[in-house]
């Protein structure tokens, strides 16, 4: 090999590996680009801004749930098989609610001691883990016969849900937050 072409195969060499790397860097943004963000919703707010205001939210809660109780009512709780539940968990998890396919509707009773309170402000939100495209947003839920239903949701994906409640009653704000999945 004369020195002409040994300089030549070392150019093409390394034009070679700077162009691999180049179309590299190129397909990881546009892969980068073409996924979807997800964002948390916890609290029902952006989670720019709850972190922002976490102190506040988590002291508003308390003040609430010292005050103020909130149950979802009429629904049917889902057994998970030893193998399906998470056992390492640090916290304790919550048995969910089982979803059914088609329309799915909500109630919500709020008591203060033993009464039913009626002037609340509730807002409704189910959501899926991760992801805001499915999510169904209902505000200024109405009182009637000592609750608070929601209207009916059409729920065709199955998978893991999360039914979250935010309750404003005198200043205070109180949240609830309740796994659900829809086994088809």
């Amino acid at each position: 090999m004369t020195k002409k072409n040994q300089n030549r195969f070392w150019f093409l060499f390394v034009m070679g590996i700077l162009g691999f790397g180049i179309s590299m860097v190129i397909w990881t943004v546009k892969q980068a680009v073409s996924i979807p963000v997800h964002e948390s919703n916890n609290y029902m707010l952006k989670y720019q801004m709850a972190d922002m205001n976490i102190n506040e939210i988590m002291e508003l809660d308390a003040k609430f749930k010292a005050k103020y109780s909130i149950k979802i009512e009429g629904t049917e709780l889902l057994t998970l098989e030893d193998d399906a539940q998470n056992t390492n968990a640090k916290r304790a998890q919550t048995t969910p609610i089982k979803l059914t396919s088609g329309s799915n509707s909500f109630t919500y009773s709020i008591m203060q001691e033993q009464t039913n309170v009626e002037n609340a402000k509730v807002t409704f939100l189910l959501t899926r883990p991760h992801s805001r495209y499915d999510d169904h947003l209902e505000e200024n839920i109405k009182y009637q016969d000592n609750h608070y239903k929601t209207t009916a949701v059409e729920l065709n994906k199955k998978g893991r849900y999360t039914l979250q409640l935010k309750v404003e009653i005198d200043g205070l704000i109180g949240y609830i937050e309740t796994p659900a999945y829809l086994i088809k």
